[in-house]
């Protein structure tokens, strides 16, 4: 199997031998991280975020419970099925693992098929869920998140801003005469011209902390981290320009063209701050864009 294609599992268990065991079963077929102890196997978990992790119950210090109540409760984690490994054989145990969010169970002395069979159905079972996630949150005209993925990635990147005082802005963008662009050319046409847009915007915010989605309708918006006001601005002018050099191509050869009006909006989150009003300041910057002739950047409390 291609190596880039390749699955991978972290085995935390402070038996070495047993390790080994694990290791030699499922090498073959996944790339193996392994931890013997509790606080490395939360690391390595955050570091490596395997497609599955197996879990040994007995260690010291730290035992499998504590780690998986640990893995389940960080969001960086909490998705990474965990399948414990243990000798322990009552149901008391089996029920408290599960309790706590466990996938699976596999029982010392380990069975390689029964081993491999758990292993790729939690990974199966992934698969399925991480397909159906990325369907619920990516707009399927234009290929990139929605809405419903912007506002959890806002209130994620808004609480990050709080807590470390640092800028934060958003961007919010409004093809211009796409209704008449619509009537003229047909609504085939203005699908063409919503994912060239879209595909501009993706290629512009290439950060890893910018995000862009489409908004609803004709608008966009994107979310630029530690961005301020005169950062995103520049940003927003790029972009402006770029919509409006873009030739989009109509079906019988000829071509046209598109602009766009954004608003943006700028700001250090304090406690008592809104997240809705600091989305609502760029939608009413967007406005004054419009109202001033269209095809232009305002921002909020400034031109």
């Amino acid at each position: 199997m291609n190596e880039a294609k390749k699955r991978s599992l972290l085995i935390v268990d402070d038996d070495k031998s047993g390790t080994m065991v694990l290791t030699h079963i499922l090498s073959p077929e996944y790339i193996i991280h392994a931890a013997e102890n509790g606080q490395d196997a939360i690391a390595a978990a955050k570091k490596h975020t395997p497609d599955a992790i197996l879990l040994d119950i007995l260690m010291p210090e730290m035992n499998g419970y504590e780690v998986l109540a640990a893995l389940k409760g960080s969001d960086e984690t909490r998705a990474i099925p965990v399948i414990i490994i243990t000798g322990l054989d009552n149901a008391e145990d089996e029920e408290k693992g599960l309790t706590l969010g466990a996938a699976d169970y596999i029982s010392k002395p380990f069975s390689p098929a029964i081993v491999k069979l758990r292993v790729q159905n939690q990974i199966r079972m992934r698969s399925y869920i991480q397909a159906i996630e990325s369907l619920s949150s990516i707009d399927p005209l234009t290929g990139i998140p929605n809405r419903r993925s912007f506002d959890e990635r806002l209130h994620l990147e808004w609480g990050r801003a709080l807590r470390t005082g640092t800028p934060i802005s958003v961007l919010l963008f409004d093809l211009d005469n796409f209704k008449n662009y619509n009537d003229t050319y047909g609504h085939m046409q203005g699908d063409v011209m919503l994912r060239t847009v879209a595909n501009i915007f993706a290629q512009e915010l290439k950060r890893a902390v910018d995000f862009v989605a489409r908004w609803g309708g004709e608008e966009f918006i994107a979310l630029l981290a530690h961005t301020d006001a005169y950062g995103a601005t520049e940003i927003a002018e790029r972009m402006r320009m770029q919509i409006e050099n873009a030739v989009i191509p109509l079906t019988d050869g000829r071509a046209t063209k598109a602009t766009v009006s954004i608003g943006i909006n700028s700001q250090v989150p304090m406690p008592n701050d809104s997240v809705d009003d600091f989305v609502r300041h760029a939608d009413k910057a967007l406005y004054t864009a419009k109202a001033e002739g269209k095809n232009r950047v305002c921002r909020h409390g400034g031109a």
